[in-house]
């Protein structure tokens, strides 16, 4: 039976946003082409009519969650510029987040498997990490207006590393006390504690 291009376009939708989800709980190679086809309620026969390889399917995956991210980050930006990054930071580094690697940050999930997977998954990371670096850049500049352009932009890339390896590190440990620490710690350190 035909699948009408409507149907066919739904279909893809569905597919990377189940793979968005999966990919960020399971690890690239923690999860195989038919189950992700199952988590998307379709045939395992229909992928290859849609991607090229589970390699594409993990680029638009990344791409949509790093999209999904910064929408994120762009709703908690309400308020002074302390206010909004201490939102932002707080969101990031919550027990919520630490919980829900599958609904949370792609580059806490998936960044160290980008040097295993091909050029076009880093390349998605690096537009992601860009966007979100960017964005912490433009707080740092209204918080501290004074500060020349590149300090603001390494303030940036501090706070982002320091959230990011905070996150990965806070699931990496099996000691919840010593996990909230991390994540208390980091937060304080970042001003939003």
């Amino acid at each position: 039976m035909k699948v009408s291009r409507e149907q066919a376009a739904l279909n893809r939708e569905r597919v990377v946003e189940v793979a968005a989800k999966l990919f960020r709980e399971k690890g690239f190679d923690g999860i195989g082409v038919a189950d992700l086809m199952k988590g998307a309620g379709l045939t395992h026969g229909g992928f290859y009519g849609q991607f090229g390889s589970k390699e594409d399917l993990l680029v638009e995956a990344c791409g949509k969650a790093l999209e999904g991210s910064l929408a994120g980050w762009s709703r908690l930006a309400v308020g002074t510029p302390r206010e909004q990054l201490g939102k932002i930071v707080g969101s990031y580094l919550s027990p919520a987040h630490r919980a829900n690697p599958g609904k949370g940050c792609s580059m806490t999930t998936l960044a160290a498997d980008a040097p295993r997977v091909g050029p076009a998954v880093r390349q998605t990371l690096t537009q992601g990490a860009r966007a979100q670096i960017g964005m912490l850049t433009e707080l740092h500049g209204k918080l501290d207006p004074d500060a020349a352009p590149d300090e603001q932009r390494r303030r940036a890339i501090a706070a982002y590393a320091g959230m990011v390896g905070a996150m990965m590190l806070a699931r990496a440990v099996e000691d919840e006390a010593l996990s909230d620490e991390i994540l208390e710690t980091v937060k304080a350190a970042l001003g939003a504690g």
